[in-house]
């Protein structure tokens, strides 16, 4: 027995073929009139028949990229905007609760619960007078709250 002489089971059957007279009628199954009707149309997925796709019409994702040769970051959206993370904020008069020779960081005062985690950045602000003698690690100063706290005889670190 050879390739060729082996039969299937099953007969195959072939495709119905419309469009070529005879009982299918002249619409051959596309329907009277349209683009679709017509011969090799074909409509892309995504068209709405010249209107904006579906995507397009929302607002897309946030977010900015530099533009080359510019500084100004580039807008994707016209209701972007840049948000940067601030420092948490304390006055002066915050570190007389602590006791002489304290060795100060944002780390500490996270782990003791003053403040939230904020990536331990913490500034000082030169609100009203410090009475102790600290040691600030790692902090962020004001102009006025670094002359403070170097005139109480604190020292600051980093």
């Amino acid at each position: 027995m050879n390739l060729n002489q082996l039969k299937s089971h099953t007969p195959r059957k072939s495709a119905k073929r419309v469009g070529r007279g005879g009982k299918r009628g002249t619409f051959s199954g596309h329907g009277s009139k349209g683009q679709k009707s017509r011969a090799g149309s074909s409509v892309k997925p995504g068209f709405r028949g010249g209107d904006n796709r579906l995507w397009q019409l929302f607002p897309k994702q946030r977010g900015a990229t530099k533009k080359p040769g510019s500084n100004r970051p580039h807008m994707k959206h016209r209701f972007f905007q840049v948000r940067h993370k601030k420092p948490d904020v304390l006055s002066l008069d915050f570190f007389n609760a602590f006791n002489d020779g304290t060795i100060l960081s944002p780390e500490f005062l996270t782990k003791e619960g003053w403040i939230k985690d904020n990536k331990g950045e913490v500034k000082v602000l030169g609100d009203g007078i410090l009475k102790k003698r600290l040691e600030f690690n790692g902090f962020k100063f004001s102009g006025s709250a670094r002359e403070k706290v170097l005139k109480s005889g604190s020292t600051i670190n980093g």
